[in-house]
């Protein structure tokens, strides 16, 4: 099992209401899925030839996060096809759901400007993460 990603609010995350801005949890969602990919395809992953591209992004806001606040994502595999796949994040704090959302990645290898099928490796490790 996968520790969930630990995100440091900053200063320059809140907005002029005190709480975290809308569109800062993108960047909370990309900074746990970097976590993850690292433990499932291991730090010497070849992205460019084996990488994906990010092609929806959603988000439901629950409740506020704050400056002080130490947010933990837990990311789960919602759906995997040929080319593509869905993974979710529940956003907590202090065991709180505050924020949820999904995304969907396709396979792309940059070299070659392509999409590709989800690598053999990817997906085996993708089908270890809980389902939602």
């Amino acid at each position: 099992m996968i520790e969930p990603a630990k995100i440091q609010v900053r200063i320059t995350d809140v907005d002029i209401l005190g709480h975290v801005n809308n569109a800062i949890y993108l960047t909370y969602f990309e900074i746990a899925r970097v976590h993850y990919f690292t433990q499932l395809v291991g730090s010497d992953w070849d992205w460019l030839e084996n990488g994906v591209v990010l092609v929806q992004n959603e988000v439901q806001y629950h409740l506020p996060v704050f400056l002080q606040d130490q947010p933990e994502i837990h990311i789960f595999c919602n759906k995997i096809g040929q080319k593509s796949f869905t993974l979710s994040y529940e956003l907590y704090v202090k065991g709180e759901l505050r924020t949820s959302g999904s995304s969907t990645l396709v396979g792309f290898n940059s070299k070659l400007q392509t999409t590709i099928e989800i690598p053999e490796k990817m997906r085996a490790s993708l089908q270890l993460l809980p389902q939602k």
